[in-house]
Protein backbone atom coordinates (compact mmCIF):
# COMPACT_ATOMS: atom_id res chain seq x y z
CA UNK A 1 0.00 0.00 0.00
CA UNK A 2 2.82 2.42 0.82
CA UNK A 3 4.39 1.72 -2.58
CA UNK A 4 1.13 2.74 -4.30
CA UNK A 5 0.91 5.98 -2.27
CA UNK A 6 4.54 6.73 -3.02
CA UNK A 7 4.03 6.10 -6.74
CA UNK A 8 0.99 8.41 -6.79
CA UNK A 9 2.97 11.07 -4.92
CA UNK A 10 5.83 10.83 -7.44
CA UNK A 11 3.41 11.05 -10.38
CA UNK A 12 1.68 14.14 -8.95
CA UNK A 13 5.05 15.76 -8.16
CA UNK A 14 6.34 15.06 -11.65
CA UNK A 15 3.16 16.49 -13.16
CA UNK A 16 3.46 19.66 -11.03
CA UNK A 17 7.12 20.17 -11.99
CA UNK A 18 6.39 19.58 -15.68
CA UNK A 19 3.48 22.02 -15.54
CA UNK A 20 5.72 24.69 -13.92
CA UNK A 21 8.46 24.17 -16.51
CA UNK A 22 5.89 24.56 -19.26
CA UNK A 23 4.63 27.77 -17.62
CA UNK A 24 8.18 29.16 -17.44
CA UNK A 25 8.60 28.61 -21.16
CA UNK A 26 5.56 30.82 -21.79
CA UNK A 27 6.95 33.84 -19.93
CA UNK A 28 7.90 36.45 -22.55
CA UNK A 29 11.55 37.44 -22.60
CA UNK A 30 13.74 39.96 -24.39
CA UNK A 31 15.60 38.10 -27.12
CA UNK A 32 18.74 39.21 -28.89
CA UNK A 33 16.83 39.07 -32.18
CA UNK A 34 14.19 41.49 -30.88
CA UNK A 35 16.83 43.78 -29.40
CA UNK A 36 18.70 43.92 -32.72
CA UNK A 37 15.50 44.85 -34.57
CA UNK A 38 14.92 47.67 -32.11
CA UNK A 39 18.47 48.97 -32.50
CA UNK A 40 18.14 48.84 -36.29
CA UNK A 41 14.88 50.83 -36.15
CA UNK A 42 16.42 53.47 -33.88
CA UNK A 43 19.47 53.79 -36.12
CA UNK A 44 17.26 54.21 -39.21
CA UNK A 45 15.30 56.90 -37.38
CA UNK A 46 18.51 58.75 -36.49
CA UNK A 47 19.88 58.53 -40.04
CA UNK A 48 16.73 60.20 -41.39
CA UNK A 49 17.25 63.23 -39.13
CA UNK A 50 19.96 65.74 -38.33
CA UNK A 51 20.42 64.33 -34.82
CA UNK A 52 23.79 63.62 -33.29
CA UNK A 53 25.00 59.99 -33.45
CA UNK A 54 23.48 57.80 -30.75
CA UNK A 55 24.30 55.14 -28.19
CA UNK A 56 21.48 52.59 -27.89
CA UNK A 57 21.16 50.05 -25.09
CA UNK A 58 18.61 47.27 -24.62
CA UNK A 59 18.31 45.43 -21.30
CA UNK A 60 16.14 42.51 -20.24
CA UNK A 61 13.69 42.50 -17.34
CA UNK A 62 16.54 41.83 -14.90
CA UNK A 63 18.45 44.91 -16.17
CA UNK A 64 21.06 42.75 -17.91
CA UNK A 65 22.48 44.23 -21.10
CA UNK A 66 21.18 42.30 -24.14
CA UNK A 67 22.43 44.52 -26.96
CA UNK A 68 24.27 47.78 -27.39
CA UNK A 69 25.17 49.95 -30.38
CA UNK A 70 27.40 52.99 -30.57
CA UNK A 71 27.06 54.86 -33.82
CA UNK A 72 30.23 56.33 -35.33
CA UNK A 73 30.97 59.61 -33.60
CA UNK A 74 28.53 59.10 -30.71
CA UNK A 75 29.68 60.71 -27.48
CA UNK A 76 31.72 58.33 -25.34
CA UNK A 77 30.20 59.84 -22.21
CA UNK A 78 26.72 58.88 -23.28
CA UNK A 79 27.52 55.15 -23.40
CA UNK A 80 26.89 54.81 -19.66
CA UNK A 81 23.95 57.20 -19.88
CA UNK A 82 22.21 55.03 -22.50
CA UNK A 83 22.79 51.88 -20.47
CA UNK A 84 21.62 53.54 -17.25
CA UNK A 85 18.53 54.99 -18.96
CA UNK A 86 17.58 51.44 -19.94
CA UNK A 87 18.30 50.12 -16.44
CA UNK A 88 16.33 52.98 -14.87
CA UNK A 89 13.31 52.20 -17.05
CA UNK A 90 13.31 48.53 -16.21
CA UNK A 91 14.01 48.78 -12.47
CA UNK A 92 11.45 51.55 -12.01
CA UNK A 93 9.20 50.56 -14.92
CA UNK A 94 8.41 54.04 -16.14
CA UNK A 95 9.90 56.23 -18.84
CA UNK A 96 12.91 58.12 -17.55
CA UNK A 97 10.98 61.33 -18.31
CA UNK A 98 8.48 60.26 -15.61
CA UNK A 99 11.34 59.46 -13.24
CA UNK A 100 12.53 63.05 -13.75
CA UNK A 101 9.06 64.38 -12.91
CA UNK A 102 8.88 62.20 -9.80
CA UNK A 103 12.33 63.45 -8.73
CA UNK A 104 12.29 67.10 -9.72
CA UNK A 105 8.65 67.92 -10.28
CA UNK A 106 6.74 69.38 -13.19
CA UNK A 107 5.07 72.67 -14.01
CA UNK A 108 6.57 74.41 -10.99
CA UNK A 109 5.40 71.74 -8.53
CA UNK A 110 8.04 69.89 -6.50
CA UNK A 111 8.77 66.23 -7.12
CA UNK A 112 7.06 63.60 -4.96
CA UNK A 113 10.33 61.75 -4.29
CA UNK A 114 13.20 64.23 -4.63
CA UNK A 115 15.73 61.80 -3.17
CA UNK A 116 15.19 59.47 -6.10
CA UNK A 117 17.56 61.56 -8.18
CA UNK A 118 20.45 60.64 -5.86
CA UNK A 119 20.36 56.91 -6.71
CA UNK A 120 23.59 56.16 -8.59
CA UNK A 121 22.26 54.39 -11.66
CA UNK A 122 19.04 56.36 -12.15
CA UNK A 123 18.95 58.75 -15.07
CA UNK A 124 16.17 61.29 -14.45
CA UNK A 125 15.72 62.71 -17.95
CA UNK A 126 14.07 61.50 -21.15
CA UNK A 127 15.47 58.76 -23.36
CA UNK A 128 14.68 55.53 -21.50
CA UNK A 129 11.48 53.54 -22.02
CA UNK A 130 10.23 50.25 -20.58
CA UNK A 131 9.38 47.55 -23.11
CA UNK A 132 6.16 45.70 -22.37
CA UNK A 133 4.16 43.05 -24.17
CA UNK A 134 0.59 43.69 -25.23
CA UNK A 135 -0.45 41.95 -21.99
CA UNK A 136 1.62 44.39 -19.94
CA UNK A 137 4.49 42.00 -19.13
CA UNK A 138 7.74 43.92 -18.66
CA UNK A 139 10.40 42.25 -20.81
CA UNK A 140 13.08 44.93 -20.75
CA UNK A 141 13.86 48.53 -21.56
CA UNK A 142 15.65 50.69 -24.08
CA UNK A 143 17.94 53.61 -23.36
CA UNK A 144 19.12 56.06 -25.99
CA UNK A 145 21.65 58.86 -25.49
CA UNK A 146 23.62 61.25 -27.65
CA UNK A 147 21.04 63.64 -29.09
CA UNK A 148 18.69 65.87 -27.06
CA UNK A 149 16.65 64.09 -24.41
CA UNK A 150 13.47 64.52 -26.46
CA UNK A 151 15.16 63.11 -29.56
CA UNK A 152 16.57 60.20 -27.54
CA UNK A 153 13.07 59.38 -26.30
CA UNK A 154 11.59 59.73 -29.80
CA UNK A 155 14.15 57.27 -31.13
CA UNK A 156 13.48 54.84 -28.29
CA UNK A 157 9.74 55.03 -29.04
CA UNK A 158 10.39 54.44 -32.74
CA UNK A 159 12.33 51.30 -31.82
CA UNK A 160 9.45 49.99 -29.69
CA UNK A 161 6.90 50.90 -32.37
CA UNK A 162 8.93 49.00 -34.97
CA UNK A 163 8.55 45.73 -33.04
CA UNK A 164 5.09 46.31 -31.57
CA UNK A 165 3.59 43.42 -33.56
CA UNK A 166 6.18 41.08 -32.05
CA UNK A 167 5.35 42.07 -28.46
CA UNK A 168 2.66 39.42 -27.96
Amino acid sequence: MNLIKYSIFLFISLFAVTKNIYALNKVPVMSLELAKKMIDACEIKQKNTDWNPLNIAIVDSGSNLVAFSRQDGAFLGSIDIAINKAKSSVLIPYPTRAIAEISYGKDGNPGRVPGLSTVNFLVPFAGGLPIKTKNGDLIGAIGVSGATADQDEECAQAAIDAVSKLLN
